[in-house]
């Protein structure tokens, strides 16, 4: 089984608002997201940096919460450090930010059933890649090895010839959700 990883650990510094106490319908994006993961991944492990405290006394979903100290330095710190959470048995990694509370379920259930060739599998819609993505933990170490200034797209670049792309009738994996404005058309009101 994989492993859930999800980053919120970021100041949502264009929101005004940390990102993962957002709502998308009944529950906050994290709640969301955690239990879509949940029933699919175990453990989920969510990555808390900015306002830790008040995000991890909101969650109602299960998870494990882990506390990057370094959220500061950028998202790569906040991926190590939640791939430091992820147990030896783990076969893999669906990983997600935050702000993409939209993902429709059948998505994390073609990108989880896919064949294990594939070392990294990304959802396109319309030919657009979007979130989440699994990778496998072969890999795993390689996203450990970046420099805080690298990017988890290196590694993935890196992987090119054994990504699988699975096209997706979902727009949710493209609803990258950073300022007001883009909430406002996620929801149809204001953040």
């Amino acid at each position: 089984m994989s492993a859930g990883l999800i980053l919120a650990a970021g100041e949502s510094r264009r929101m005004g608002f940390p990102k993962a106490l957002l709502r998308y319908g009944e529950e906050t994006f994290l709640d969301r997201l955690a239990v879509l993961f949940a029933a699919r991944c175990s453990p989920v492990i969510v990555v808390l940096g900015a306002e830790a405290e008040r995000i991890r006394a909101s969650g109602h979903a299960a998870a494990t919460y882990v506390v990057n100290p370094e959220w500061a330095r950028g998202q790569t710190t906040s991926m190590q450090c939640g791939l430091g959470a992820v147990p030896p048995e783990a076969d893999g990694v669906l990983f997600t930010l935050v702000d993409h509370p939209a993902i429709a379920p059948a998505t994390i259930d073609a990108l989880l059933a896919g064949p294990r060739a594939a070392l990294v599998r990304v959802p396109q819609y319309h030919g657009r890649r979007g979130h989440p993505i699994w990778f496998s933990r072969v890999i795993i170490p390689e996203f450990l090895a970046l420099p805080e200034t690298g990017a988890a797209r290196d590694v993935v670049r890196g992987h090119a010839a054994e990504t699988e792309f699975l096209e997706v009738d979902d727009p949710g994996i493209l609803a990258d959700i950073d300022d007001p404005e883009a909430y406002r058309g996620l929801t149809g009101g204001g953040a």
